[in-house]
């Protein structure tokens, strides 16, 4: 067990402790980070809420007879 933990510490350890950076490296004044829009404001989540109540069903043969394409 001892020495499955060596075998993944060390080189864990060992890039820790490495002195140079990767040649690709995220700058903040490249121009591509500078924001292109406007700044996003806050909305609330129950901003378009329309309180419903449960209602009857209706006739169903009437609603049915009203969107039936008209004969003639």
């Amino acid at each position: 067990m001892k020495h499955l933990f060596l075998v993944v510490a060390l080189p864990l350890f060992a890039s820790g402790c490495a002195s140079t950076l990767p040649e690709v490296v995220a700058s903040t004044d490249h121009p591509d980070t500078v924001p292109d829009g406007r700044p996003l404001r806050y909305r609330s989540p129950i901003d378009g809420y329309t309180h419903r109540m449960p209602v009857d069903p209706k006739p169903w043969r009437g609603l049915n007879d009203a969107q039936a394409p008209k004969k003639g």
